[in-house]
């Protein structure tokens, strides 16, 4: 499949004609082209995050809209592009997305309209959770790990013993998530999967970067801690080199 479908075409024009740039960006972005979105609408979408007389509701709530659709290359690049203002965005997008109850409701999607649909869907699946694990951590953490100062005054190094153990497995889950995409390299046959591989690649890098200051602390704390603290922190240690 290349090129813009007509579905595309009237769904672009349709919010040319209403006026809405935002949601027309979006819908540009998660077109059914087998490519990653295009650089141009992801850079006028993260613009868009930073004025305040955005909309972030409308614009997130467009793009969980494009993820209903049946076509696993728009839902793909739903996530992709939601993803990327995550990263890249205001922090008010993944602050929004972290106040909703539920994101992503895709773990019974499946695209058979094609063969490749079936395999793509199986990594729509683990994608979402992904996505839905990442804001769920923002959402009880308000701090997205991929973001927080690294370094020996860095927040992991220098976090206090009980929110340490508060926050670790939460960092566990969400790289647990991450690393269930799963993908080698004979699966990443498209634009759209590489686009998505990118950004989890990245995440992986800086999640782990914290994971691993966490436990450099843990263990400094270790024999300072109570006894019940001591069997928390013993676990999350096996979890860490399993």
């Amino acid at each position: 499949m290349s090129g813009q479908s007509i579905t595309d075409r009237i769904t672009a024009a349709q919010h040319s004609v209403t006026g809405s740039a935002i949601t027309k960006a979006a819908c540009k972005a998660t077109t059914h082209e087998v490519m990653g979105p295009k650089k141009k609408h992801l850079d006028y979408l993260i613009q868009c995050t930073n004025e305040m007389n955005v909309n972030i509701p409308q614009m997130a709530d467009t793009l969980f809209e494009r993820a209903t659709n049946s076509s696993w290359v728009v839902v793909f690049k739903a996530l992709i592009t939601t993803h990327h203002m995550m990263m890249y965005g205001n922090e008010r997008f993944i602050q929004y997305l972290a106040s909703r109850n539920t994101l992503f409701n895709l773990n019974n999607f499946l695209d058979k309209s094609a063969m490749q649909g079936y395999d793509m869907s199986t990594f729509i699946r683990r994608y979402s959770r992904y996505l839905n694990e990442k804001a769920l951590s923002y959402r009880l953490m308000a701090v997205d790990f991929t973001k927080m100062k690294r370094g020996m005054d860095g927040v992991m190094r220098t976090m206090n013993t009980e929110k340490l153990l508060k926050t670790l497995p939460l960092i566990q889950n969400q790289l647990d998530a991450l690393l269930d995409f799963d993908a080698n390299p004979n699966e990443l046959t498209n634009g759209v999967i590489n686009a998505a591989f990118m950004l989890l690649f990245k995440d992986s890098i800086r999640l782990f970067a914290a994971y691993n200051e966490g436990i450099i602390n843990l263990l400094e704390k270790y024999f300072d801690m109570k006894k019940n603290q001591c069997k928390e922190a013993l676990d999350i240690y096996k979890k860490f080199l399993a």
